[in-house]
């Protein structure tokens, strides 16, 4: 039995070892040259105003929970798509019911206005 993952472990060997070479030659072959233009901020354009560690508002995760809610529904409905001819009517209807689920608790998260930024 081992016989059959054996392939796979060597697999993983090799890639997480070239993984670390390639993170220690970076470290080590690479310039050390610090100057102002490398240490500004350049994400947001302007300096960081508060602590790391402050309280986001609440709609940085409801937004978060609805990309991730929305993603997941992405995720099952390639698989879906794929058998659906063998699944027939039953996984057609499923599958309408999964999504007019999802479709009604996003009108209800835009109705309770959970998508306004003020």
């Amino acid at each position: 039995m081992l016989a059959e993952y054996l392939p796979v472990l060597v697999f993983l060997g090799v890639g997480f070892a070239m993984a670390i070479v390639m993170l220690i030659l970076g470290f080590l072959l690479s310039p050390h040259k610090p100057d102002a233009a490398k240490d500004s901020p350049f994400e947001c354009g302007f300096e960081a105003f508060e602590d790391a560690r402050m309280k986001f508002d609440v709609r940085y995760y409801l937004v978060a929970i609805l990309f991730i809610i929305f993603d997941l529904e992405i995720a099952f409905l390639f698989p879906w798509a794929i058998v659906l001819d063998k699944i027939g009517l039953f996984g057609l209807l499923a599958m309408g019911l999964f999504l007019s689920v999802l479709i009604i608790g996003f009108i209800y998260e835009w109705k309770k206005g959970a998508l306004e930024w003020e």
